[in-house]
């Protein structure tokens, strides 16, 4: 059974910065691509970073580029989300998602992931 737990969730002030964790279990972590969406209220889910399987590829949302960096360890069955000069428009609750094929490359849509953590919830205040 896969499961997906984030951590690094908060209350932030713009401009400020915070790192999300997902640890997971239940398959080979190091053969499936990780992803980021988040979901603010009364939106859908949206696409936010992507990484591949060996972490030498990423893909990011326009919305985020140049202020977050998507990393993965995995010895550790970890991907992080850093996130810095944040904006009160990243105010969301952010899942961690991982690939339904192993190998992918980074991918954005949806039906790609196949699991999905439970959500932590950022808040950016102006």
């Amino acid at each position: 059974q896969v499961q997906l737990v984030e951590s690094g969730g908060g209350l932030v002030q713009a401009g400020g910065s915070l790192r999300l964790s997902c640890l997971a279990s239940g398959r080979t972590f190091s053969t499936y691509g990780m992803g980021w969406f988040r979901q603010a209220p009364g939106k859908e889910r949206e696409f936010v970073a992507a990484i591949s399987w060996d972490g030498g590829s990423t893909n990011y949302a326009d919305s985020v580029k140049g202020r977050f960096t998507i990393s993965r360890d995995n010895a550790k069955n970890t991907v992080y989300l850093q996130m810095n000069s944040l904006k009160p428009e990243d105010t969301a609750v952010y899942y961690c998602a991982s690939h339904r094929l192993s190998y992918d490359p980074p991918l954005s849509a949806k039906p790609n992931f196949a699991y999905w953590g439970q959500g932590t919830q950022v808040t950016v205040s102006s």
